[in-house]
């Protein structure tokens, strides 16, 4: 912790305010993305049983096809039942959203303790920014990515644990057997990791300006204090 000059002039900048934006954004986007947990809920009737509610609980990171309705009665209505798994594994999209997240998360992190305790090492040393720099322009492309990927993934879902579902069960064709849809679980939450995911996208990537300004600036003032003539006169000045 050599050097530490703690200083929060950085963060009224937008530099430094963006990046608490990204910061807080970035913990908003995995926490509702991997903190879900939900369920599909159906109504069977069948030999001996009627109106029995059988459930699928899925959660993150959404591997539906592991995902097993409960049977509806020990006999499994006259033998006609047999396991009913819910389609389809999303993991992929949904693991890289949040893997993204807490990754941004971790660097947001590292870069306002540099911001608020080492800004002029920041400033003096071209590196950090080129660094910042080039690390803002590829967050900015996986984000892009990444959340499409999600935002396609959550459509997929949504259609494989909603209504749409009872066709495509077997077990609910048998003869003298129905099964009625009854909810599953509200989404909204999984809707707001995808609308987080798309302003960091807007956030990042408007943000490649500044730090881009922040990487030229420092680079010409380094430029500039090297000449001989300037570091003469600099020079001079401390002496006096």
């Amino acid at each position: 912790m050599a050097d530490l000059r703690v200083g929060f002039g950085l963060l009224l900048e937008p530099l430094g305010f963006i990046k608490v934006l990204e910061w807080i954004f970035s913990i908003i986007a995995f926490a509702t993305c991997g903190g879900f947990q939900g369920e599909t809920i159906l109504l069977v009737s069948c030999k001996d049983v009627v109106n029995k509610t059988i459930t699928a609980a899925f959660a993150y990171p959404f591997r539906l096809d592991t995902v097993v309705f409960s049977a509806p009665d020990p006999k499994c209505c006259g033998g006609n039942w047999t396991d009913v798994y819910l389609v389809g594994n999303f993991s992929g999209s949904a693991q890289s959203f949040v893997t993204l997240a807490v990754l941004v998360f971790l660097y947001c992190t590292a870069a306002l303790v540099v911001y608020i305790g080492y800004k002029h090492v920041y400033q003096q040393n071209s590196n950090f920014p080129l660094t910042d720099f080039y690390i803002t322009v590829i967050t900015s492309f996986l984000w892009l990515v990444i959340t499409l990927a999600w935002a396609a993934a959550l459509t997929d879902i949504k259609m494989s644990t909603g209504a749409r579902i009872i066709p495509g069960i077997e077990s609910c064709k048998a003869p003298a057997t129905s099964c009625q849809f009854v909810s599953v679980t509200s989404m909204a939450t999984l809707n707001v990791s995808v609308v987080f995911g798309f302003l960091n996208i807007i956030l990042w990537g408007g943000n490649i300006w500044f730090v881009h300004k922040y990487a030229n600036q420092y680079n010409q003032s380094n430029r500039i204090s090297r000449r001989p003539g300037i570091y003469s006169i600099q020079r001079g000045i401390q002496r006096q």
